[in-house]
Parts: C-alpha cells; sequence; structure tokens
C-alpha cells in the first residue's frame, strides 16, 4: 500500500496537493485549509533552517542572528501565496519551498531593519526580543543586509523552471 504524499515529498503541484488534500478532507468534498497552511509553514520553516545553516556557518553570531530573525515563527502568509501559485503551476514542491523561504528571507530583512533604533526603534516582535536588543545594532544591520543577500542567493542557485 503506498502512503499518501508528504509536505517533504518531491511530487509537482496539483497532483500533490489534490492528493493531500483528500486526505485532508473533514466534512464530504470539503478541504481542511488550516491543514495546508500549518503543513505548508513548516515546509518553509524547514527550508529556512536547512538554507540558513551552511556547513560550518552555524556556530557564527551572524547565522545564530539571522536563524534567530528568522526561525521564531510568523504568519508565512508571502510564502504560503508561493507555495500555492508554486502548486498551480506545476513547479516540484523543493523548488517552491526554496522560493518561499527566499521571500521569508526578504520579509526578515524588512522587519530587522524596520526595529531598528534608527527607525521604529521596537525592542519586541513576536513577544521575543528584536534582533538589535538581543545581537547588538551593527549585527542587527548586517543581519538585515545578509538575508537580502541570501534571499537572492537562494533563488540564484535554484534551476529554472522548464529549463
Amino acid at each position: 500500500m503506498q502512503a499518501g504524499p508528504t509536505p517533504n515529498d518531491d511530487r509537482t503541484g496539483i497532483s500533490a496537493l489534490v492528493e493531500f488534500g483528500a486526505q485532508a478532507r473533514g466534512a464530504p468534498g470539503r478541504l481542511l485549509p488550516e491543514i495546508w497552511v500549518q503543513d505548508s509553514a513548516k515546509r518553509v520553516e524547514q527550508a529556512l533552517a536547512r538554507l540558513l545553516c551552511a556547513e560550518g556557518d552555524c556556530e557564527t553570531e551572524l547565522m545564530a542572528a539571522m536563524r534567530y530573525a528568522t526561525l521564531h515563527g510568523g504568519k508565512r502568509t508571502r510564502a504560503l501565496l508561493c507555495l500555492a501559485a508554486g502548486a498551480l503551476a506545476d513547479n516540484s514542491a523543493h523548488m517552491i519551498d526554496d522560493v518561499g523561504a527566499a521571500i521569508e528571507m526578504m520579509h526578515a530583512c524588512t522587519l530587522v531593519h524596520d526595529d531598528l533604533p534608527a527607525m521604529d526603534d521596537d525592542v519586541l516582535r513576536r513577544g521575543l526580543p528584536t534582533v538589535h536588543v538581543k545581537f547588538g545594532e551593527a549585527t542587527a544591520i548586517l543581519v538585515g543586509d545578509a538575508l537580502q543577500a541570501h534571499a537572492f542567493l537562494t533563488l540564484a542557485s535554484l534551476d529554472a523552471p522548464g529549463g
């Protein structure tokens, strides 16, 4: 007996989404969007954790701060829209997970910079100290810049669709 798709398999687009949706039905014929949202957000979180930990890099203060800025929750709305669009375009799950993660890195970059003392001077984000409070202002500036660069690096390393 073959198991159904998991959020981490590499099936493409609509077929995986439909098959997964068939398992996540509540009332007859109704897909439970909450299950898709939770599973998809988890996929993006796993992609972020993988992409933000290059070999030998996990121990640096900069990488720790980048992970702190991105891996402490959030709705992942932008990434979820990316995953849904990627599924409709029949792209591989691995590719759309990485694109969604890159979008979240860009979003985190803007949040880190927005929280800086020269901007909004926020001290809490999602109930935790902001990056500049926890790691210092100079590191926070570098974190935002590095997240932007890492997002573009992630996108540039993907195979182009249809190629």
